[in-house]
């Protein structure tokens, strides 16, 4: 291979090692740094330290086709340590990915490329999620790895049988979520997940040994994980391990990589000056000299690219023989097999949608919207075979758990309820690896306040565009005597603060059973339910077909001609504003309640749409909630019956008699907006 003698001794020893490894390595480390030089910005350290890694992966183990990138049996790979994104964006334009071409390096962190500083999820092919906040794409690997696991359960190894790779860093493992992803995947023994770890003894701010000093093997042992080290710049060390790791079916593996942060780098290697700033120039030249690499930049001789292309058509003989399985098994299985697959419902989900309708008109329901999302889910899961539940350890509370999902998920069978502790940031990201990967729709439960712990995976979800469902109890202060700390206030206006992520907050059984329609349907954005503790009346009680919650708001009563006021409100005080309605009518003024479930669906609609359904008159805006945000509908805050600080803990109705939650507060406020 053309490669000239590393002149650094040290290196020189490395490379005799695995030298045609060595070489291909060299490649990786090459690409980043000029990619990193030309952008000015950029993480070079990280790609030059794990692409001996990489490379053996690549090379030997990982299961995918570059021609075929959205091949359904591929393994996956995850770049848990984002920063690193030159590593991922080197090997897919080696391994000839179409989409990454060489113009797409040279562009790397600037605008319209598809090569972003860390790693976005459908900017380009064998981006398997997005990365970049440490931690995440293990717990999103988690995720994958359920999936995987329960497919292959259903149509069998044959058709789904693949691994999951995660590489990470020492800040995916000191970041909570890193470890409630260990525990999970040790726990359910996810023997397909295989962690390569960068134990390179370097952060941003110095050396580990100023706030990192665990011994991280013994924590993965601890809880349950298959634990090797090795070398990470050892080619033949490292093609054992990942033998060895793919050879142990009962338990998640990893294996933990002895680095050196910019490896080949004369003056910078093993410091933290290489973590996050371009080498420059001179330090590129001399890295170069000390790797033997005596290519210009963004050069890469014919003959290793040559190599590197083969490694990329290298499944394609397994995704043939794969094809031919799929076409071999009947009709009915390959039918519902592509189906799951490419997110279309069934027949069956229309007909039990309309039933569980026509349910509530026939009989209405009082009941507490937790308690409705339970209703609708019976019908709705037993139609959908790919939706898979779970909770953060509130199943009793979040109701989340009906017949058709009630198979537990454990390490011996992988049911369709998952049992995810507490470990709510964990449970949200794992989510989203399900949904990624695949094959099915995941919720999981949670309470509305405890949305803060998996806040950065919902963020995630909705920039990634990935329909997980969040399904989030106890809504306001109705949920009582479990007081302030348990409350929602800010978190409403926080959540609906975030882009494409739909918030639903449903009045009532009927708005209920649409808003759970409208997250199955949703596939390329996150729903979060925002459920009640307290039983609410159903409001609705004329049958129509239309799905009235999906237009975000909607007059839901009219009291008499025309508009003297108009009251806005969500969930469980849709009812209070309809009680205030009726009193303002029997005192001569005409009033509209609309019911607004959903902001951001109201303001997707025709501008012409909203101005009716808002009207001209003075307006009201009820919640139990934080004020914040509602000016965008009322004039001023004033004129928001809602929250201005934390709850407490007393019973419901103390409760909303004490914070002025009431019909009457509401009616007081109509008549001096309207000097009536």
């Amino acid at each position: 291979m053309p490669l000239d003698s590393p002149k650094d001794p040290k290196i020189a020893a490395k490379a005799d090692l695995d030298p045609q490894n060595f070489a291909l390595a060299n490649c990786i480390r090459a690409l980043a740094i000029d990619a990193v030089n030309a952008a000015n910005s950029g993480h070079p350290g990280a790609p030059m330290g794990m692409a001996d890694a990489a490379t053996v992966l690549f090379r030997n183990h990982l299961k995918f086709d570059a021609k075929n990138p959205d091949w359904p049996d591929r393994d996956r790979f995850v770049l848990s340590n984002g920063h690193a994104s030159m590593l991922l964006y080197s090997l897919l334009h080696l391994t000839g990915y179409e989409d990454m071409t060489l113009e797409q390096v040279r562009n790397f962190r600037q605008w319209g490329s598809i090569t972003a500083g860390h790693p976005e999820y459908g900017h380009a092919k064998g981006i398997e999620t997005t990365t970049g906040p440490l931690g995440q794409g293990l717990a999103t690997a988690v995720g994958m790895a359920l999936a995987e696991r329960r497919l292959a359960a259903e149509f069998g190894d044959d058709l789904v049988d693949h691994h999951t790779y995660v590489f990470v860093g020492d800040g995916c493992l000191q970041e909570g979520i890193g470890q409630e992803a260990i525990s999970l995947a040790g726990h359910l023994g996810l023997g397909k997940m295989i962690v390569l770890y960068d134990d390179n003894d370097i952060t941003i701010d110095g050396p580990t040994s100023i706030s990192f000093s665990e011994d991280i093997p013994a924590r993965f042992a601890a809880c349950g994980w298959h634990v090797q080290k090795c070398d990470g710049h050892d080619g033949k060390a490292l093609d054992a391990a990942i033998v060895a790791a793919k050879a142990e079916t009962g338990k998640p593996s990893l294996i933990a990589m002895k680095t050196v942060i910019g490896f080949g780098s004369p003056n910078k290697a093993g410091s933290y000056s290489v973590h996050g700033s371009p080498l420059g120039k001179d330090e590129a030249t001399l890295t170069r000299e000390a790797i033997g690499w005596p290519h210009e930049a963004f050069v890469i001789p014919e003959e290793l690219l040559a190599e590197w292309r083969k490694i990329g058509t290298r499944g394609a003989k397994d995704r043939e023989a794969w094809e031919a399985r799929l076409k071999d098994r009947s009709a009915d299985v390959r039918a519902e097999f592509e189906r799951r697959l490419t997110g279309t419902l069934p027949e069956a989900y229309e007909d039990a949608l309309k039933a569980a309708r026509d349910s509530l008109f026939a009989e209405p329901k009082k009941a507490a919207t937790r308690k409705a999302s339970q209703m609708a889910l019976e019908p709705l899961t037993a139609a959908l075979p790919e939706m898979i539940g779970g909770s953060a350890d509130l199943t009793g509370s979040n109701l989340t758990r009906v017949k058709a999902v009630d198979s537990q998920y454990t390490r011996q069978a992988p049911g369709r309820y998952i049992g995810y502790g507490v470990r709510e940031f964990g449970m949200a990201a794992a989510m989203n690896g399900i949904n990624l990967h695949g094959g099915f729709i995941a919720y999981g439960g949670t309470f509305l306040v405890f949305s803060d712990y998996a806040r950065n995976a919902i963020r995630l979800s909705a920039l990634m565009g990935v329909g997980s469902i969040y399904v989030m109890t106890h809504d306001s202060i109705g949920l009582g005597e479990d007081g302030p700390t348990h409350q929602p206030i800010e978190h409403l206006a926080s959540l609906r603060a975030i882009p494409n992520l739909t918030v639903l907050r449903p009045a009532d059984t009927v708005e209920t059973l649409e808003a759970w329609d409208i997250a199955i349907r949703n596939r390329h954005i996150p729903s979060l339910l925002a459920l009640s503790r307290q039983d609410v009346p159903q409001l609705r009680l004329d049958a129509g077909g239309e799905n009235l919650t999906a237009k975000g708001a909607y007059v839901i009563r009219q009291f008499g001609e025309g508009r003297d006021v108009t009251l806005i409100a969500t969930g469980t005080e849709v009812q209070l504003a309809v009680q205030a309605a009726e009193t303002l009518h029997g005192q001569g003024l005409n009033v509209a309640v609309v019911s607004m479930p959903s902001w951001e669906l109201f303001d997707a609609q025709p501008e012409d749409y909203r101005k009716a359904t808002l009207g001209d008159a003075p307006r009201i805006a009820v919640e139990a909630a934080g004020k914040f945000g509602w000016t965008r509908y009322v004039a001023a805050e004033d004129d928001v019956i809602g929250m201005t600080g934390f709850g407490a803990s007393a019973p419901i109705d103390r409760l909303y008699q004490e914070f002025g939650i009431t019909a009457d507060a509401i009616v007081a406020r109509a008549k001096a907006v309207t000097d009536k």
